[in-house]
């Protein structure tokens, strides 16, 4: 099932275990115009972690993201373009699962036409993505860029 984190102290129980950007601080993954989402499986136990930012424009690296963030909630809206920039499991096959539950999520309540990545430069991050059904869309100096259908 997946969940929309509210609250600062559910983002603070799990930021902790990011392994992509756990210098990111919780109240920054809930400012307006980002979500925090989780997975969760039978008997409630969280198994997959997603946090997207809502942007006008294809982020290249953080501060890009924070920048067009901010800069398309300005006015209390959502950018156009889903953001996915970190995403992390606890099980096998639960980050699969978390990254088309959001898409499917995003397509029916926020009005976007991209959801994209801003992942890490690792050939871990490109296989995940690219098994994944995702595009290889750019390569910048400390992040890459990957597309999903939506």
């Amino acid at each position: 099932m997946l969940e929309k984190l509210e609250t600062l102290e559910q983002v603070y129980a799990i930021v902790k275990d990011d392994p992509v950007r756990p210098h990111i601080p919780a109240d920054q993954r809930l400012q307006q115009g980002k979500d925090v989402f989780v997975l969760r499986d039978d008997e409630e136990n969280i198994t997959a972690v997603i946090c997207i930012a809502y942007t006008n424009a294809v982020p290249k690296d953080e501060k890009d993201l924070e920048y067009y963030a901010q800069a398309a909630s300005q006015d209390g809206q959502h950018g156009s373009i889903a953001v996915a920039y970190t995403v992390w499991s606890y099980s096998k096959g639960a980050g699969r699962e978390m990254v088309l539950k959001a898409r499917d999520f995003i397509k029916q309540h926020r009005p976007v036409t991209r959801l994209v990545t801003l992942s890490p430069l690792t050939t871990m991050a490109e296989r995940f993505h690219i098994r994944n059904g995702a595009t290889l869309i750019a390569v910048h100096p400390y992040a890459q860029n990957f597309e999903y259908k939506i």
